[in-house]
């Protein structure tokens, strides 16, 4: 009898499993979609991760990044979700406001959050509302006096909810306009005086794509939403602080806020093998960690504070399984259902 026969069988599946990841992405090309145009904040980080990602992914594939603006992010989402390989050679950087969508009950989404396969998220930064210097609207005690014109990509997207959930919990007035392919366009919108501001984008985001804008103060922030106020925003107010103590509105503040802290995750398609999520996930926290990524986030003013993809998928669980009360409360205050 060959003793070393079962010794020798472990070897070699041990030897195996590096080779077949190396196989699996080896003269391979992954493709990372955004739902924003060129220019944006979720496009600028994107191209930032494509530059560096494949160097931590066994068999160093190579990126493309494709742009998919539309529908507030649903059009993206739905082709990654429906159409796109699922083989782990696309990856999609979801619209923040999808995951306020879905628990919602909005219409639109051709798959659950919770089928994606999460692979990490790179940005807890909140959420900011903020007005050209030139509108009249310096404070959230303004925008509650007379009508505050804001830019969105459309529907589905940050810019178009928040402002709707300042409206019904804090009583303000702003109008959300639609129908821009991305912040650069809203930013132009300001800057020509069509908008008094945006709906909502991260400071991190206008720090990196508008930094003149945020240097020389033209813009003001009125609100921010997320778990932690921003460290360049300490005396911007969260939508937590000013509905703290209200019995009604302040569980939708902390389940939206929840949802904004994941604002910037990134998704494979429901189908995408489990030994390849793998892969993509252990290269993703070894990007967030990388040197030379972390040197040209800094040099580009991009905020990286990063989730893994396991801690994506436990907190799109939680938001996904928000007790009624507060999903009938923040859909009312969406305009999806009645007060």
């Amino acid at each position: 009898m060959n003793h070393l026969a079962p010794l020798a069988a472990v070897l070699s599946l041990g030897l195996a499993a590096p080779v077949l990841a190396q196989d699996a992405y080896a003269g391979k090309t992954i493709t990372l979609s955004t739902h924003t145009g060129p220019g944006g904040g979720y496009d600028t980080l994107l191209r930032l991760i494509a530059r560096h990602w494949g160097r931590q992914i066994p068999g160093a594939p190579s990126f493309i990044v494709t742009n998919m603006p539309g529908a507030g992010g649903l059009t993206a989402f739905n082709h990654a979700a429906r159409l796109a390989p699922q083989d782990g050679t696309f990856v999609t950087l979801v619209g923040q406001g999808l995951v306020v969508h879905e628990p919602t009950g909005q219409p639109g989404l051709q798959a659950s959050l919770g089928a994606m396969k999460w692979l990490g998220n790179a940005s807890q930064s909140p959420n900011v509302t903020a007005v050209w210097h030139s509108s009249p609207v310096k404070t959230i005690a303004d925008a509650r006096k007379g009508e505050v014109l804001v830019g969105s990509t459309g529907a589905g997207a940050p810019d178009a909810q928040m402002p709707r959930i300042y409206n019904a919990l804090l009583g303000t007035k702003f109008k959300v306009v639609t129908g821009y392919t991305g912040g650069p366009q809203i930013n132009l919108a300001m800057e020509r005086g069509e908008l008094d501001g945006r709906g909502a984008n991260t400071w991190a985001s206008y720090k990196a794509t508008f930094p003149e804008a945020v240097r020389e103060k033209w813009l003001v922030p009125l609100i921010q939403i997320g778990l932690k106020r921003d460290p360049d925003l300490p005396d911007v107010p969260l939508l937590t602080d000013l509905v703290a103590g209200d019995g009604k509105n302040e569980p939708v503040a902390r389940f939206l806020s929840l949802t904004t802290a994941i604002s910037r995750p990134l998704a494979a398609p429901q189908q995408t093998p489990p030994e390849r999520v793998a892969i993509l996930r252990r290269a993703f926290d070894s990007v967030m960690r990388d040197a030379d990524f972390l040197a040209e986030a800094e040099r580009l003013k991009i905020d990286i504070d990063p989730m893994s993809g396991e801690e994506v998928e436990t907190a799109i669980r939680q938001i996904l399984a928000t007790p009624p009360d507060v999903i009938a409360r923040t859909q009312a205050a969406l305009g999806a259902a009645s007060p």
